[in-house]
């Protein structure tokens, strides 16, 4: 997850660590390696890598409650032991190896005994009852870390097929670089983000398999897809299939796997991205969702990673300037939830004030703060009129002011002057130019701001604002009204020529 490739990310909408402890908890994964980590103790015996004994598997699996009928049921419980070892839940002292020890240890493998080490609950188990929600975080997260090192690694299968005649593995023949698989995981998890918080924080919306497959590996601006890049996206669709699998059980994502009948068919098509398929026929293809717990996992692995992931709710204690420029830059629907947590904690006479002050300026992203500061003033009741009252006379915010007035039928709002009515005017769609560029909602709002002002253009080009000749730039393109738009280029003409 390098900080070039998602230098700055919408904010995440998380839950509180609390619920996110109780999730962590009940991460199926997770759950089993406390299980495990209750479970050791003096009759543990443990390998030369900490792994738990062979045949203790099956007494494990049992303490786990899996059926120990099930060929997989050992493996289950390998995995949770791995990871208790791994997060600290359980302390082993591996067998020794020195000269001394060597003779014994032979004898005892021939008997079919050792070396064995021992294994005890770790200290930081009592972590898991008696610490904070954070301290939990902190031992699911040493998990996650534990099982995504796993799941880069290539699966049984393949291993065995790379085995050279002397039993050990070709990995030039395998191809495998086990800091290339991690990067390449790394990046899925990083576009999943993506995708997931763009649309306000955090999306319920599963992804499809083969979409998040194509981020990355459909090179960007690609039309139509040739058969060749389509092989790569089946190949990674697969490849993802497996890993997801894996980070089902400790809470990550919610995964519904690749149908098994498709799995079948190497001839099947990956569905285009322009192809029609209903829902199911996608969700045969495979489904992911970061979980609420996966979206702090992943976010905390990027801020380590120097990556900008904000989360809604940091600008909370931090002044208006600040809570203006960042949510700028965010979503309409993240910036909402991130003014309404700043607001929610001020007396709203003292909150209206700081945000007026910091709306002012005459810089590049002076509209669009105006424009968030507007939308925070939607929130404050009767009790800050006196404060949007004090700026009814400034050019900058005297506009915003009478609006805000007029909307809580406040009585004796001055009437503003024909200039301050332009440059509002300007400010606004300025704003939105800022917020969301030339969307198909834009021509009806500069429709509706002009068309009740006769001679509009005639005056609009003399406003001292910085964005008059950009707005009248984009009026000219994109108002509905073919005359009005030539009346808005010749102004923008007018309005260029004016400045030195």
């Amino acid at each position: 997850m390098s900080a070039e490739s998602h230098p700055t990310l919408p904010p995440v909408r998380l839950h509180s660590d609390a619920e996110l402890a109780r999730d962590a908890l009940g991460a199926p994964l997770f759950a089993r390696a406390v299980r495990l980590a209750r479970w050791a103790g003096p009759a543990t015996r443990v390998g030369v890598g900490g792994e738990l004994a062979a045949d203790q598997l099956p007494a494990a699996a049992a303490h786990l409650g899996l059926d120990t009928d099930d060929e997989d049921a050992a493996g289950y419980a390998s995995q949770a032991w791995r990871v208790a070892v791994d997060t600290g839940l359980v302390d082993v002292t591996e067998p020794e190896e020195d000269a001394d020890a060597e003779g014994a240890a032979e004898a005892g493998e021939e008997a079919g005994e050792g070396p064995y080490g021992t294994a005890a609950p770790g200290e930081d188990l009592a972590l898991v009852t008696g610490g904070t929600p954070g301290d939990v975080l902190g031992l699911w997260r040493a998990a996650l870390e534990a099982v995504l090192a796993d799941a880069a690694v290539p699966d049984l299968e393949d291993l065995v097929d790379a085995l050279d005649a002397g039993g050990e593995i070709d990995f030039d023949r395998l191809d495998w670089n086990p800091g290339r698989e991690a990067d390449f995981l790394d990046e899925v998890l990083a576009n999943l983000y993506l995708l997931t918080v763009t649309e306000g924080g955090a999306s319920d919306r599963p992804i499809p398999l083969p979409v998040l497959a194509a981020s990355m590996v459909v090179p960007d601006g690609m039309g139509e897809p040739t058969d060749a890049v389509l092989e790569q996206v089946s190949d990674a669709m697969m490849r993802l299939d497996d890993q997801f699998r894996q980070l089902a059980p400790i809470g990550l994502v919610e995964f519904r796997p690749v149908d098994e009948e498709l799995m079948a068919q190497a001839d099947e098509d990956v569905p285009r991205g322009g192809r029609e398929a209903d829902d199911e026929d996608v969700s045969r293809y495979g489904m992911v969702r970061l979980t609420p717990l996966g979206l702090y996992g992943i976010r905390a692995r990027m801020l380590e990673a120097g990556v900008d992931a904000p989360a809604v709710g940091e600008l909370a204690g931090k002044g208006a300037d600040a809570l203006l420029d960042a949510v700028s830059s965010y979503p309409e629907r993240a910036a909402q939830a991130e003014i309404e947590q700043w607001m929610a904690g001020r007396e709203p006479a003292d909150a209206v004030a700081e945000l007026l002050a910091a709306a002012r300026g005459d810089d590049e992203g002076g509209p669009l703060r105006r424009l968030r500061c507007q939308q925070a003033l939607a929130l404050a009741g009767p009790e800050a009129e006196p404060a949007v009252r004090s700026v009814l006379d400034e050019a900058e915010l005297g506009g915003l002011a009478r609006v805000w007035l007029a909307e809580h039928g406040a009585a004796d709002v001055p009437a503003p002057a024909p200039e301050m009515v332009f440059w509002l005017t300007v400010d606004t769609i300025a704003a939105q130019l800022a917020a969301d560029g030339e969307t198909e909602e834009l021509p009806l709002l500069m429709e509706t701001l002009t068309a009740h002002h006769t001679g509009f253009f005639d005056q609009v080009w003399r406003v001292e604002h910085p964005s008059t000749v950009q707005v009248l730039e984009a009026m000219g393109r994109l108002h509905p009204d073919r005359r009005t738009a030539k009346e808005a280029r010749k102004a923008a003409f007018k309005a260029r020529s004016r400045r030195p």
